[in-house]
């Protein structure tokens, strides 16, 4: 018989705290893989995104959490998987600082710096890491970003990180049965 692995458990007064949550997109909704090429003579890029990630954030969403995307590379990849998810903001930029846009973010919702969680995976996230409440890096980050985390996915980027925090998170809140409940509930949700 198999024993399961144990989860990683969460600070309970932190989870509870947390509003908001913000996502990197690269490396933390995708793989950090990226597809380049010509269609019809026009540059394209694919990404991979992980339909379980995209439960995490329905569920999430349906909890009554706000999440937000936040990203330092353009992608119309990412435009498309931020509609299709209906979260509730994406940021995209590389001229901007991930600190200034996700203040602006947490201002236009109205939530502090401590009732927000992020997860990242590298360097760029982590200014975001060491001001948020709840710091989250998934399993494969590079040693600066975990290094500012309270918490590590078991899971890798791109391949159910966010799925597994979402249900961790919402465990600790106490709200996880009431929104399976809610998305079972919808017959056929949002595309995820």
């Amino acid at each position: 018989m198999r024993v399961p692995e144990r989860r990683p458990v969460l600070d309970l007064a932190l989870a509870r705290r947390i509003r908001l949550v913000g996502l990197d997109v690269d490396g933390v909704l995708t793989d950090n893989g990226v597809y380049v090429g010509m269609v019809q003579g026009h540059p394209a890029e694919l990404k991979r995104f992980d339909i379980q990630d995209g439960i995490g954030i329905v569920l999430l969403r349906l909890a009554g959490l706000k999440v937000v995307l936040l990203s330092g590379r353009r992608s119309e990849a990412t435009d498309l998987r931020a509609e299709e998810l209906r979260v509730d903001a994406c940021v995209q930029d590389h001229h901007a600082r991930k600190v200034p846009a996700f203040q602006k973010l947490l201002d236009g919702f109205g939530v502090a710096w401590d009732e927000a969680a992020f997860l990242g995976d590298d360097l760029p996230d982590v200014p975001v890491l060491a001001r948020v409440g709840l710091p989250v890096a998934v399993a494969n980050a590079t040693t600066d970003a975990r290094a500012f985390a309270r918490h590590v996915t078991r899971a890798t980027g791109g391949h159910g990180a966010v799925r597994e925090f979402a249900e961790d998170l919402l465990r600790a809140q106490g709200a996880w049965e009431g929104a399976v409940e809610a998305y079972l509930a919808e017959g056929k949700p949002a595309r995820v």
